[in-house]
């Protein structure tokens, strides 16, 4: 797996060592920049397309955001939807214990709600847990929509 580990420097994670930054060249950290900026920003073709050549799916940054986390916390329903398509791991939790799923109940988005539940998100996964935000947020739709 890929993961930034500071602002602009990439690692390839097996053991969850931290590569050298000077070690790393700096196109992988331009690309990784641009990776999570495409799903932060909604920009799905330019994403696609980066996957397509053989990105992985849950590249993850220095945060331990995943590109799946990144859509969904910006509202990109079409960009969770290819990104779980793609097998992105719906249950992975950020440096914080976050998950996609609670992130998209945290800020409302509806429709990424719906599909990362579709996809077998599970809403009692991470701190706080999807279904305890849409508790904090009287969000009865959202529990119904798991239960």
């Amino acid at each position: 797996m890929w993961r930034a580990r500071s602002t602009y420097t990439l690692q390839i994670v097996s053991t969850h060592e931290q590569n050298d930054p000077a070690d790393i060249d700096p196109d992988v950290i331009e690309l990784a920049t641009r990776l999570f900026d495409f799903a932060r920003k909604g920009d799905l073709e330019s994403l696609r397309s980066h996957l397509d050549a053989g990105v992985p799916v849950d590249l993850r940054n220095q945060s331990g955001d995943s590109l799946l986390m990144l859509a969904a916390y910006h509202g990109h329903a079409p960009i969770v939807s290819l990104l779980v398509g793609k097998g992105a791991d719906t249950g992975l939790e950020n440096d914080k214990g976050q998950t996609p799923l609670a992130g998209a109940v945290f800020k409302g988005y509806d429709d990424v709600v719906r599909v990362l539940v579709e996809a077998g998100a599970d809403p009692q996964a991470g701190f706080p847990s999807a279904d305890e935000a849409a508790r904090m947020f009287g969000r009865e739709d959202y529990l119904q929509i798991w239960s």
